[in-house]
């Protein structure tokens, strides 16, 4: 399978490292479907990648912690292109950070739990058997956060370690299937991440010669996406050269 035959389908596609995937897969010629909540910021993804590259793109509004509509997502899309080659589950939520416990709402640790952990379940119950039928490829985009503890966002940090045991776990089940699973691990990017939760995003927050880009990462999951049968990358991380400084 060549990216020009995949068809693929991205969460969180409307900005950042799913956007940037998105269109890192159309520029070779992949059929690409995208997935958020915003549905006029996605359909202006999914038209600039028409415009831009030699891709096909296509909308899909859904919200990834209706699991209805995650499973609408999927049957539009073997219903509009006949087949499932790859899936990216991006779609994520962060918490305000340096918020003790006693201080955080529910309904603030609900959204996190709602969107990264019962998000991704949704999506991957739902993709696996197109998966195994064209023996396609799972990637998981987890976090930094998710092999190391976080004392400034626990809530975020521990949705990230249960989505790298998750992701192995469906490894071990469907591996023998024939479909590679793959968890890539970043370090902090410069997208909008953190404007619903934070005075500044982290395209504010962090330096662009210091931090990674949505371009970086992107190249990384279709690195993992990229590996033919019977090899898979598990986990790949991709940290800033520096961060082990911090230890």
């Amino acid at each position: 399978m060549t990216t020009r035959d995949r068809v693929a389908l991205i969460t969180g596609a409307s900005r950042g490292i799913g956007a940037a995937t998105a269109r890192r897969l159309a520029t070779d010629g992949a059929t690409v479907v995208l997935a958020a909540r915003s549905g006029d910021q996605l359909r202006t993804v999914a038209n600039d990648i028409e415009e831009t590259t030699d891709g096909a793109a296509h909308a899909v509004p859904t919200d990834v912690t209706d699991p209805d509509a995650v499973q609408a997502l999927v049957e539009t899309t073997l219903e509009r292109f006949g087949r499932l080659d790859a899936v990216v589950v991006n779609a994520g939520t962060g918490e305000r950070r340096n918020v003790p416990l006693t201080e955080l709402s529910l309904d603030e640790y609900r959204t996190v739990r709602a969107t990264n952990i019962d998000g991704a379940f949704y999506t991957t119950r739902a993709v696996l058997d197109p998966l195994r039928e064209t023996t396609g490829s799972l990637v998981f985009v987890g976090s930094y956060k998710g092999k190391y503890p976080s004392t400034s966002t626990p809530i975020y940090a521990a949705s990230k370690w249960w989505l790298r045991g998750f992701a192995q776990s469906v490894a071990g089940r469907v591996g023998p299937d024939g479909v590679a699973v793959s968890l890539v691990n970043p370090t902090g990017v410069t997208t909008s991440f953190g404007r619903e939760t934070r005075e500044q995003p982290n395209s504010e927050l962090l330096a662009d010669d210091d931090a990674l880009s949505a371009a970086d990462v992107a190249e990384t999951i279709v690195t993992a996406l990229d590996q033919d049968a019977p090899g898979a990358i598990t986990e790949l991380d991709l940290f800033r050269r520096d961060i082990y400084e911090r230890f």
